[in-house]
């Protein structure tokens, strides 16, 4: 692929105009943008023409892959049909379908279908939803919800007092009062049971029960919790901890919400990661990988029994967004999710899962890889000082190491992956789900390239 001859004045241009997000601007103000242009299957390339391996699926979204023609051809076909309408008040044949076809893939009697444009609204809205559905059942007091340290919910004012990171709130304070946090399932790092999972997870439920408690489960309206936490670097549940978490909930009427957004359609090998862990939420909130990233999209799936109050008389629930069930983008969520069962993508993680993590773990041999955790094909690997004491990074190593080199060369390496240091330093990988063992031994050749250099630079 040959380089764009526009790229320098493109490269400008966007730090001229481009407001990039979570983006440090001023690293940008004597180096160039780097510039995406394409993709196919698995890999991006630049405005320079160069190809890297796609190892975070766009931002945890191109599940199906890049340079799909059929779903662009889906959009095309359905905007010149109908481009827009919403779905305040009315109905449209995509929406009706998606929402028809995601009942049907959902556990248990989640039924009812929100649209909206994103993860973080879908989450805003199921704070909403909870909030309001308390009033309509006459308890009025119950408003507080509860989720984990270092989780990351979303942005809006809702989503981001829900998250557990200080300091992406701190800027915006004060928040949406009521949002308070427990442990996360970090048992790389347990301060209690780090050598029995059983006894670890059900000490982290135990710790929500706790909460609630403290709180009052008078006041208490939901748990808001990922089937495997992202931000921190991929905790996975230790066995029976959401069927604690749901034995809790159900004590006291409290509703369990599963955010999804990243860990739904496929990552994890099923549509719904609830499934992949055994356990039946409230309402699942979900977006990303439901049309592959070709098209916005976002929802909130609520059980009949959350939905009923809503269905009496003059209740309404009064939230919605413009562009929420969007006529192309339901359409291009049901074409993805044909691919989804047409070409077994699902099947495919099951069936890979393992290899991706034996793959993986050969980083073992190296002194500044501490964990590699994960499920499916989301993980994580924390990078530490010292394997023994597992002594993490101080504030600045991690800013000369992780940010000052690892990042950089992943990428000049030709790995587009996430180095992330908002918990302890991490590496996240999550690779489309076409991938495959030569996929994962590159993604491994690479990071071993990298991480061997960066110890040096210790």
């Amino acid at each position: 692929m040959s380089a764009d001859p526009a790229a320098k004045d493109l490269s400008k241009t966007a730090y001229d105009h481009l407001w990039m997000h979570f983006t440090r601007m001023s690293s940008y103000e004597n180096n160039p943008v780097p510039t995406i242009v394409s993709g196919e299957g698995a890999y991006i390339y630049d405005s320079n023409g160069r190809r890297y391996l796609d190892g975070l699926a766009g931002l945890f979204v191109v599940q199906a892959g890049h340079g799909r023609a059929e779903l662009a051809e889906v959009a095309r076909k359905q905007a010149e049909k109908l481009a827009f309408f919403p779905i305040w008040s009315y109905a449209h044949p995509s929406a009706v379908e998606l929402a028809e076809r995601l009942a049907n893939y959902a556990p248990g009697d989640l039924n009812k279908v929100f649209f909206t444009t994103g993860g973080g609204e879908a989450v805003e809205t199921a704070w909403k939803l909870a909030k309001q559905y308390f009033k309509l059942t006459g308890e009025h007091t119950k408003y507080k919800v509860i989720s984990r340290a270092v989780a990351y919910h979303g942005t809006p004012q809702g989503a981001l007092s829900i998250t557990g990171l200080p300091a992406l709130k701190a800027p915006f304070e004060p928040l949406v009062p009521g949002a308070h946090k427990v442990v996360n399932t970090n048992i790389y790092r347990a301060p209690i049971h780090g050598d029995d999972p059983e006894a670890y997870g059900r000490w982290c439920a135990d710790q929500i029960e706790q909460e609630i408690l403290f709180e009052g489960p008078e006041t208490v309206a939901a748990v808001f919790l990922e089937p495997v936490q992202n931000a921190g670097g991929c905790f996975p549940p230790p066995p029976g901890y959401f069927q604690r978490v749901r034995e809790i909930c159900d004590q006291y009427n409290v509703l369990l919400v599963s955010d999804e957004t990243i860990c739904a359609f496929g990552r994890l090998g099923t549509m719904f990661a609830c499934d992949k862990f055994d356990y039946i939420p409230d309402i699942i909130t979900c977006a990303k990988g439901m049309t592959s990233g070709y098209s916005p999209i976002g929802a909130a799936i609520i059980s009949d029994r959350i939905a009923e109050p809503f269905y009496k008389g003059d209740n309404t629930f009064l939230h919605g967004y413009t562009f929420g069930g969007h006529p192309v983008s339901s359409a291009v969520a049901l074409a993805n999710l044909d691919i989804f069962e047409r070409e077994g993508l699902n099947k495919h993680v099951l069936a890979n899962e393992d290899a991706f993590r034996a793959t993986l773990e050969k980083l073992h041999d190296l002194p500044i890889v501490g964990d590699v955790r994960g499920n499916g094909f989301f993980y994580g690997i924390e990078l530490v000082k010292d394997k023994v004491t597992k002594e993490s990074f101080n504030d600045d190593e991690c800013e000369r190491i992780l940010y000052g080199y690892v990042s950089k060369a992943l990428f000049e390496n030709g790995l587009y992956c996430r180095a992330d240091d908002r918990g302890d330093p991490v590496i996240q990988l999550s690779p489309p789900l076409i991938a495959d063992q030569s996929t994962f031994d590159e993604i491994e050749q690479i990071l071993r390239t990298v991480l061997t250099e960066a110890w040096k630079r210790m």
